[in-house]
Order: C-alpha cells, then sequence, then structure tokens
C-alpha cells in the first residue's frame, strides 16, 4: 500500500494536520472546563455546575470526538501511505508517534469520563490535580511534533 495516496497525500496530511489542531484546542479547553466545574460543585454553585456540563458536553460533541475520529482515519491513511503494513523500514519514529496518539487518545477517554463523573456531582481529584493533569496534552504533542519533524 505504500504511496497510494499519490498526489492526493499532501492534501490528506494538510487535514490531519488541521483536525489535529481542533482536537489538541479541545483537549486543552475540556481539562479547564474541568477545573472550573469542579471548583463551582465544591463551592455549592451547582447552577454554575450545570453550565459547565453544557458546555462540556457542547466541547465534547462539536470539536473533541468529531476531530479525534478523522485525526485517527487521516493518520492510518498517512501511516498505511508510508508502508506501516508494509513493514517499511526506518519508521521507528512512527510507531513512537502512534504510541503517543493512542496514549492521548486513552487521555482523551478520560477526560470525557471524569467529565461524565463530575456531571453526577462525584469528584475525585483536586483542581491542582486537574491543571497539572492538564499539562499532559502539551508535553505529548511536544513529543509527537519533535518525531514527526526530526524522525530521530
Amino acid at each position: 500500500m505504500t504511496g497510494w495516496l499519490g498526489a492526493a497525500y499532501d492534501w490528506v496530511k494538510a487535514a490531519h494536520l488541521i483536525f489535529v489542531i481542533f482536537w489538541m484546542a479541545g483537549l486543552f479547553m475540556l481539562p479547564r472546563y474541568l477545573v472550573y466545574h469542579q471548583e463551582a460543585l465544591a463551592a455549592g454553585r451547582t447552577d454554575e455546575a450545570a453550565l459547565w456540563v453544557e458546555r462540556e458536553g457542547k466541547i465534547r460533541g462539536i470539536i473533541l470526538t468529531p476531530a479525534l475520529v478523522v485525526v485517527w482515519v487521516l493518520g492510518l491513511a498517512l501511516a498505511a501511505n508510508l508502508g506501516l503494513f508494509d513493514g517499511v523500514p526506518g519508521l521507528g519514529w512512527l510507531h513512537a508517534k502512534l504510541a503517543l496518539v493512542l496514549l492521548l487518545s486513552g487521555y482523551h477517554g478520560w477526560t470525557v469520563a471524569y467529565a461524565k463523573k463530575l456531571a453526577r456531582h462525584r469528584p475525585t481529584l483536586t483542581g491542582r490535580h486537574l491543571r497539572m493533569i492538564n499539562e499532559i496534552p502539551a508535553l505529548a504533542v511536544t513529543l509527537i511534533v519533535v518525531l514527526v519533524i526530526v524522525k530521530p
């Protein structure tokens, strides 16, 4: 399947990058929403907490989940084009990138699950912990960009 995208490769790569940006924007926003939501719950501001539930649902449904799906579909097409599934040598960087994207997808799932837990008024973390966890996407995207550009 190596090279099967032909002249469309650059267009697929551009679309992949655009949707990565959308996904990352959502992954930076949702954890911040969770902090505000959790703080509203802790302060007994249930009306405000209900607004955060609505906002979290919108960001998941409009940005996060659609972007995640498109990123994976286009990313796998690009990986196939490079020969990932044909055993082409020299793609260790791509294997590492895919591992990080898989972990980032798990993080996405965790944030969605925690948002649903907060919607049921069952926080299990502190605002400080949520703020620290919010740094995971920044670290992951930094490593991913280095892998893709430098290809160590």
